[in-house]
């Protein structure tokens, strides 16, 4: 038989009685409530002690319907949850049963009797005395457990009626924010809304079976067809995103560590994008509009996409294409005709391709360096803001699922991705704070100092071997340029960029071994050494690279356009690149994985290798950078490229690659390659460009510069010449003398972003430091409650 507990205070009108109803999510509320009834139970536990111990066997019996529904009976009368608080009396256990987090929730009848109670007293505002001022018989005594615990069904749906009914009576407003307030299940509160409102349904029909008038039937048809359409704009949003599946089932099957790597690739197509459409705009459009006379008396042969020279030399492609005049000034074209130049008018808004040229070029740089700081400082605040696995894995078991997902392959696909970085999660607290002894720590420091010496070895050797074969090379192309020997100077134009790219494909895999003999416990770890010896080689053969284009322009200038040939020689080294790309995909992926499953008979697959490919993405967009002002339109190749690339390793990753052996979260590694891109490569191009700009020569014979000492000096001269032209442009010449000319000003700008980027950094430790504070807080929140069972345990012991 179930019993129930009668509590009788006499209910007072007061006005301000809302406060002393309190919700089970008012944190504040419920603490200073538990407070008050410890200090009251202390002041009647004298009185109320012949009371308990006369009753203490039978309220533990009846403490399982207290509790929980009849159904858990059985798991309260075992000895283990007895056992699980063997010192605690029947009165403590009475109290910590009857604690909100132990029976919100459990009775769905005692939340609407709860609920109709506080409703109704929204409009009378009544409050309760404290016990010491309530007589004896109208306390809560444990004497009248002998009643019934759980109300009948018969009572639940009266109780029910009676909540409709008083959520009829309030507001709109306030009725709904009480329904969102009840620990009900959605079903339920959408009943009690629908009952409660009188309307049913998603669109607020009226409960009638009346014909509806073709007014209303209209409006409804609009209704709907407007809230479809809402609805198919949402999901269109998502489908507007680039790759936004394939993002999706990649980091189901593969985990976050391979997916950063696409995200990175993701990321280098909007930059080029942004870069090729600023250049298109205002140098290769403007250009084609007006080409230069002299046309272009090459022949195409079909070797010009992978050696980048003869009949591209002199198209738009290349820095000596461009002209040094004003496109759309009539006396550039026919200068010895002064006549037209009298009689044509005068040019309103002449367009100086020189100007044009360099601003264009200035103006993407800068904003690609805005572009890398912000997107490094907000990658930087979201990867390190919380760097706590376990609150990350709870998070992930309990509020990871997307209940908006109904396609079976979404849910597949979703369950993957969960189930993947679950085992990310454990992976990473498994692989934590393993210490060493001092022999093995002293084993492992040599391990690393051999190891660092054979890389940096390696680097050396092959930056030697570079530095000699390009002085060969341009040796013999000297001699080829006088012989006129075609066939002979395209295939010799391709040797040095296919040895660095050679070397570029088999030094990572001998770091691999390296790598291999170092084991590295974590793969984070291993992952960032084999980026920086990548990072090292690659950096210093483009650095020794630069330096002999720059010392051997004297020369080539008297025969050729050196900034043609640049350009040439970084337009080689990204298809060459690409290529190598192709050939690591086929011999790495693929054929390594006919061999594991057909000569091997093994199961397992080749891994994808994420520092590899990754420097391979860095490697050439600096590439695109340091040859964009000597090769306008090389943003398109590295776009097709990286469009081609995406897709490819995709595809190989699918079908050739298996899951990281060991899984591991890359919540720190796109920060790390959004870093690594910004300040080896982006600010290496910059110097390069810069150094062109101030200190080089330009050639006499090509370029819109051909006229000119330096780029840089140039610059005097058309501002002059602007404000010639138009008074009106005064400004102009003021922001050139006092903020170009002026060094001050870059430091400034200099300075600004990198107080900027400390900002980021300052404000990302102080939310760290938060976190942690607010994670201790919550641990002594912890002990403050087990100290409060504590006493009362000593209050009801004695």
């Amino acid at each position: 038989m179930s019993h129930t507990v009668a509590f009788t205070f006499p209910a007072t009108e007061n006005r301000e009685a809302a406060s002393q109803d309190i919700s089970p999510y008012d944190e504040g509320a419920v603490h200073d409530s538990f407070h008050q009834l410890i200090e009251e139970q202390s002041w009647l536990a004298e009185q109320e002690e012949v009371e308990m111990q006369n009753l203490a066997p039978r309220g533990r019996e009846n403490l399982a319907y207290t509790v929980s529904p009849p159904r858990r009976t059985e798991a309260w009368e075992a000895p283990g949850q007895m056992a699980e608080h063997p010192d605690f009396s029947s009165a403590t256990l009475r109290i910590l049963a009857s604690m909100p987090s132990r029976t919100i929730g459990r009775s769905r009848g005692a939340v609407i009797s709860q609920y109709c109670n506080r409703t109704a007293r929204l409009r009378r505002k009544s409050t309760r005395a404290p016990l010491q001022e309530v007589s004896r018989s109208a306390r809560p005594s444990i004497r009248q457990l002998d009643l019934d615990l759980d109300s009948s069904h018969e009572e639940e749906d009266n109780k029910r009626s009676l909540l409709v009914k008083e959520l009829r009576s309030l507001p709109a407003s306030q009725r709904i924010s009480m329904l969102r307030t009840m620990p009900l299940s959605l079903g339920e509160k959408c009943k009690l809304r629908q009952e409660s409102s009188g309307y049913s349904g998603t669109l607020m029909k009226p409960k009638t079976r009346a014909p509806l008038s073709h007014c209303s039937r209209l409006k409804y048809h609009i209704i709907i067809g407007f809230r479809n359409l809402w609805y198919s704009l949402l999901s269109l949003r998502h489908t507007l995103q680039p790759w936004h599946y394939s993002l999706k089932q990649i980091s189901g099957r593969f985990g976050s560590s391979i997916l950063s790597y696409f995200l990175f690739l993701k990321t280098l197509l909007m930059f080029n994008l942004f870069l090729f459409l600023l250049l298109l705009v205002f140098v290769v459009a403007v250009q084609a509009a007006y080409p230069p006379t002299t046309p272009n008396s090459k022949a195409f042969t079909g070797l010009e996409p992978l050696t980048g020279a003869g009949y591209f030399n002199h198209t738009l492609m290349y820095y000596g294409y461009y002209s040094n005049f004003t496109l759309n000034d009539p006396c550039a074209f026919s200068p010895n005709s002064s006549t037209n130049c009298r009689q044509g008018r005068p040019v309103h808004l002449p367009y100086n391709m020189p100007l044009a040229y360099v601003l264009a070029t200035g103006v993407s740089f800068f904003v690609t360096c805005l572009l890398l700081v912000y997107s490094m400082s907000h990658s930087f605040g979201e990867s390190y803001r919380v760097d706590s696995a376990s609150g990350d894995l709870a998070i992930k078991v309990f509020c990871a699922w997307d209940y908006k997902v109904i396609q079976k392959r979404s849910v597949r696909l979703q369950s993957e991705n969960i189930c993947t970085h679950l085992k990310e999660c454990l992976a990473e607290r498994r692989s934590r704070s393993r210490p060493l002894n001092l022999c093995k720590r002293l084993q492992r420091l040599a391990i690393l100092l051999i190891a660092w010496t054979l890389s940096l070895g390696i680097v050396l050797g092959c930056v030697l071997g570079v530095h000699y074969f390009s002085i060969y090379i341009y040796q013999v192309h000297h001699e080829k340029l006088l012989t006129s020997n075609y066939l002979g100077k395209e295939a010799l134009l391709l040797a040095l960029p296919l040895l660095v790219s050679l070397i570029n494909f088999l030094i990572p895999y001998i770091y691999n071994l390296l790598a291999a003999w170092e084991k590295q416990e974590s793969p984070v770890l291993e992952v960032y050494v084999a980026i920086c010896r990548n990072l090292i080689l690659k950096m210093v053969i483009l650095g020794l690279l630069c330096y002999h284009w720059l010392s051997r322009k004297e020369t080539t200038s008297e025969m050729e356009c050196w900034e043609n040939f640049v350009g040439q020689e970084l337009y080689r080294l990204v298809v060459m690149d690409f290529i190598f790309c192709l050939l690591d995909t086929f011999f790495a992926e693929l054929m390594w994985r006919v061999i594991l499953e057909k000569k091997l008979q093994s199961k397992r697959r080749p891994e994808f290798d994420i520092a590899r490919n990754v420097l391979e993405l860095i490697y050439g967009q600096t590439l695109t950078w340091l040859g964009v002002f000597f090769a306008p339109l090389l943003p398109v190749v590295q776009i097709f490229k990286l469009l081609l690339l995406f897709y490819i390793k995709k595809t190989s990753l699918m079908r050739n690659c298996q899951s990281p052996s060991k899984p591991w979260r890359a919540s720190h590694m796109s920060t790390i390659f959004i870093t690594l891109l910004c300040f080896p490569s982006f600010l290496g191009a910059s110097i390069f460009l810069s150094y062109t700009i101030w200190a080089v020569k330009p050639s006499k014979i090509c370029g819109p510069f051909r006229d000119h000492e330096t780029i840089y000096e140039s610059g005097k001269t058309w501002v002059l010449k602007l404000e010639k032209s138009n008074p009106n442009l005064t400004w102009f010449t003021w922001i050139h003398q006092h903020l170009i000319q002026n060094s001050f000003f870059l430091f400034l700008i200099a300075g600004i972003l990198l107080a900027v980027i400390y900002l980021n950094f300052q404000v990302v430790k102080g939310q760290r430091k938060i976190i942690t504070l607010l994670k201790e807080q919550i641990a002594n929140e912890g002990e403050d409650k087990m100290f409060l069972i504590q006493k009362l345990h000593t209050i009801y012991g004695k």
